[in-house]
């Protein structure tokens, strides 16, 4: 029972670390430590919130095994299938825009010889060879993702232990530029603390136990949390705000932190650490999000009677990631922001919408997240906001994370 309940933390932790954590610093470079420390804080606790409750609806799902889809179709019929199956597929194709385009940069920042189309060959490169793994099966997506885990995990803690010296407590202290950037740049931390499309897998494996189910989530979700601080302490801490901010403002992608590492630090070895670590993060996360998008389709096709081949597939999963990073090479950010959209709404306002409704039909659940109908309230309007904060930003109310 405990190798499986650490089994399932381990699931959660993996699931959760990735690449967005590698836009922390861009989007809260004018922010300081301490409103990104206190964004960080409010972010885990809402988003382990959110996956109770979808461990509370699951106690009277009609099948142990039920996808999210299938639990919001059972309490708001096929138009929550739909939207919940939208949202889902729109967050993994916007997702992995972030990604070509992260990688993209940082292969560029290799191949400086390819003149001014190189990163437009990045990009292609970067998706494409990876993208052969996910078209070959998932045995080899498995084994190349075990690989470079192990060595993406060697690689972080190296670069802390390289930076965390170098922290100052001036760094640390510097407050932030621009009022409510803690608002601006929710979204994009959002998706660092993104799990919940597993919750259905480890509820089945732990056979629905709701006390080992909450040390899973809750224990998993404290792992990045910690990993996260280091994080953001190590990059805060060593940049200068105001240098760090004119070089991201200057070059808004992973190499811009590269770069501001290198200015910062003088080493070549801590930047080519950093380099490393992001490549290796932007890969795993790469690699996990196109094999879930690329199943999602073949299912869905098969919904409505067409079987498509796996090349087939490996076009549709990923001719729209591509086609938006050769429009939009510095969109990293950005697709991250629309990414952390539709997250919200799958992994906040949808959990809270099947609470409501499950504790409404059954009134005798034997396991309530704490907070009753106020902290499902709260919990709403939360993810109302960071759904529109795009749309605030674009209108003038919120200040730009990058600029």
């Amino acid at each position: 029972m405990k190798n499986k309940t650490f089994g399932s933390a381990l699931l959660v932790a993996g699931t959760t670390i990735g690449a967005g954590m590698l836009a922390m610093p861009l989007t809260s470079a004018e922010m300081g430590f301490g409103y990104t420390l206190a964004l960080l804080f409010i972010l885990w606790i809402l988003l382990s919130y959110s996956a109770l409750l979808f461990v509370e609806v699951y106690q009277k799902a009609e099948r142990k095994d039920a996808g999210i889809a299938t639990l919001a179709e059972q309490y708001f019929g096929i138009t929550g299938r739909v939207l919940a199956t939208l949202s889902l597929v729109i967050f993994m194709y916007a997702i992995l825009s972030a990604y070509v385009t992260g990688g993209g940069s940082l292969l560029a920042g290799l191949l400086p010889f390819l003149g001014d189309n190189a990163t437009s060959i990045s990009i292609v490169l970067f998706t494409v060879v990876l993208g052969v793994f996910i078209v070959i099966s998932t045995g080899a997506v498995d084994a190349l993702t075990r690989l470079l885990f192990v060595i993406k995990l060697v690689a972080f803690v190296l670069v802390l232990a390289m930076m965390l010296p170098l922290v100052t407590s001036d760094n640390l202290l510097a407050m932030p530029l621009k009022d409510f950037l803690i608002v601006s740049a929710s979204p994009v931390f959002f998706t660092s603390f993104g799990f919940h499309v597993i919750i259905p897998s480890i509820n089945k494996y732990l056979d629905g136990d709701i006390k080992r189910l909450r040390i899973a989530i809750i224990g998993g979700t404290a792992i990045p949390l910690v990993a996260y601080i280091l994080w953001q302490m190590a990059t805060h801490g060593v940049f200068p705000q105001s240098e760090f901010v004119r070089i991201v403002n200057n070059d808004p992608t992973l190499n811009g932190l590269i770069n501001a590492t290198f200015q910062a630090t003088g080493s070549s070895l801590i930047s080519g650490a950093v380099r490393t670590f992001s490549t290796l993060a932007l890969v795993t996360s790469f690699l996990g999000v196109a094999l879930s998008l690329f199943d999602c389709l073949d299912d869905l096709l098969k919904r409505v009677n067409i079987k498509a081949h796996r090349i087939q597939l490996g076009l549709l999963t990923f001719i729209p990631p591509l086609a938006f990073a050769l429009f939009y090479p510095d969109g990293f950010i950005a697709a991250l922001g629309y990414a952390g959209q539709m997250f919200t709404f799958y992994g906040l306002v949808l959990p809270v919408g099947l609470a409501w409704r499950a504790r409404k039909r059954y009134p005798d659940l034997p396991y309530r997240v704490m907070g009753g109908g106020l902290g499902l309230i709260l919990a709403l309007l939360l993810g109302l906001l960071i759904m529109n904060v795009p749309f605030l930003i674009q209108a003038g109310y919120l200040p730009q994370v990058i600029g």
